[in-house]
């Protein structure tokens, strides 16, 4: 790419404005398949600005790390911020990292411009950019102290975004932050809580994905033990944020500080749509506490960002009990349709073949199973044998709720009732697509299920579950850890809904909104 001769600095230019013309001209002469396979999207600058100004580490002499540098825009609005807010600094050591040799070169104009710039300002620079493994080479201080004096005072990183297989090298030497399948940005994450001096701060932007789910418990658990949330900032729309590069994520800034881990810190929570109205957030204000119980086995992070949700959290944390409470537990149907298929039968069929039905995705709505549904290759029906036996319920009342839900849904929670006389079969199937509630010994009462299930499907869980929650998976983890009320007001709201024979979803806002004093925030 020889092309990058010919982009020079223009004489009004600022480091980050240079460095982001040059990630403009790469992202040109790369495929998308490229940048997608290496998880390359660059930094917009409103987006490096508003990171660089959450830094205030002061001092003559700061050492950074870009653990992803790409073109280097964030180092660049880093510096700029510094520079801009401390008069008094006199030489910056930078180390930054970058894998992809097609990258180098841009990154290392911009380097140079860099240092010509801050010559300018009476400010001695030095960097070292690393074209090896960020991981690779720096997961030992997972393990390890650091040698004094190898920390960093600042470490800033927009970080790659993709899945590693259990068997990478780079899964391998992180061990310590991998509770499933890793995704390669809270290794970077984990990592740099490491190589932080005390008291230095480090700022982030990924998806959001790590603050709930199984697949990131090891991360968690480790990164809010070594560094103190600061502050979040979240982008409430998933096209705006990296809409250069065509990205659909939802995506949160997060900066934390190397510090004693303090409950009652506060912690500035801020909100935009995307980058128009970035510097116009909505900004709430809670206790470390209010945002992550660290005492809890999962430590999900809840990120609420407006009155509406601060006040479901504010409710939710005066409930004590969660499902297991209630001996209520939940599971994943046990069907995987592509290991079943000789048992799976499209049509119902007399005679000596006993059929039970099965339970698909595509089944279950709010309030409501559907069912049969024709469709080609989900059968509606499951053999009933002994081969068969270990993919069968009995046929008791359960809660069906979608494991997925799609761009076009509404709503993340997706539940059905069922009831154990809608059918005569003895068993029943459950697609591995779909979660089910149940009581292990025993059984739900049709007031449970009705209450259970109207609270799934509420205004109120569905604010509660987007808290915490940033993608379209609905885990029997997250389930699991999250509070309910009592079994009181569970079986109050069921009656009700039974009584009135109105499963809309109209009377079931209706109901649990009334219950809870809820109507003038869902108005």
């Amino acid at each position: 790419m020889t092309e990058i001769i010919n982009i020079e600095p223009i004489i009004s230019d600022l480091p980050s404005d240079y460095a982001d013309r040059l990630g403009v001209f790469y992202s040109k002469q790369v495929s998308l398949k490229h940048k997608k396979d290496s998880g390359q999207y660059f930094t917009p600058i409103p987006i490096a600005k508003l990171m660089a100004s959450l830094i205030n580490t002061t001092g003559n002499r700061l050492k950074i790390l870009d653990p992803g540098c790409g073109t280097a825009v964030l180092t660049c609005a880093l510096i700029e911020h510094i520079t801009s807010k401390n008069e008094h600094i006199e030489f910056i050591d930078l180390v930054a990292y970058e894998t992809d040799p097609d990258l180098i070169s841009y990154a290392k104009k911009t380097f140079e411009y860099l240092r010509t710039w801050l010559t300018k300002k009476g400010i001695d620079f030095q960097y070292i950019l690393h074209v090896h493994d960020f991981i690779l080479d720096n997961a030992r201080v997972l393990r390890h102290y650091n040698k004094k004096g190898d920390n960093y005072d600042i470490i800033i990183s927009n970080p790659p975004y993709f899945k590693l297989s259990k068997t990478d090298e780079k899964t391998i030497a992180a061990k310590e932050l991998i509770s499933g399948q890793p995704n390669i940005y809270s290794i970077f994450m984990g990592i740099a809580s490491k190589l932080l001096n005390e008291n230095g701060e480090l700022v982030f932007i990924t998806p959001r994905s790590f603050a709930s789910g199984n697949y990131f418990k090891a991360f968690r658990e480790f990164f809010f033990n070594t560094v103190q949330i600061d502050r979040i900032h979240l982008f409430n729309s998933r096209k705006d944020t990296f809409n250069r590069d065509n990205v659909l994520q939802e995506t949160v800034i997060i900066k934390a500080i190397k510090e004693k881990i303090d409950v009652n810190k506060t912690v500035t929570v801020s909100s935009s749509i995307g980058i128009k109205d970035i510097y116009e957030p909505s900004i709430k204000f809670f206790r470390s506490s209010e945002l992550i119980d660290l005492k809890s086995k999962e430590k999900i992070l809840h990120l609420p960002t407006n009155d509406k949700e601060e006040t479901i959290l504010n409710l939710i944390s005066t409930w004590e009990n969660k499902l297991k409470n209630y001996n209520i537990q939940i599971s994943t149907g046990p069907v995987v349709a592509f290991r079943s298929l000789r048992f799976i039968k499209e049509i119902y069929e007399n005679g000596t073949v006993l059929l039970a039905p099965l339970f698909w995705l595509h089944n279950v709505n709010k309030m409501y199973l559907e069912w049969p549904i024709y469709l080609k290759n989900k059968g509606q029906f499951i053999r009933v044998e002994l081969s068969s036996k270990s993919l069968l319920l009995p046929n008791k009342n359960y809660i069906f709720l979608r494991r997925f839900s799609t761009k076009d849904d509404k709503s993340r929670l997706i539940a059905a009732p069922y009831f154990c006389n809608d059918t005569k079969s003895n068993y029943i199937g459950v697609e591995n697509k779909v979660n089910y509630l149940y009581r292990k010994d025993g059984h739900l009462e049709r007031s449970e299920v009705a209450g259970l299930c109207a609270l799934l499907n509420s205004e109120l869980f569905d604010t509660y579950f987007q808290i915490f929650n940033g993608n379209v998976n609905v885990s029997a983890t997250e389930l699991r850890e999250m509070k309910f009320p009592s079994l009181y007001d569970i079986n109050e709201m069921g009656n009700k809904i039974i009584l009135s024979n109105d499963y809309s979803m109209e009377n079931v806002n209706l109901i649990v909104n009334e219950y809870f004093e809820l109507k003038e925030i869902f108005r």
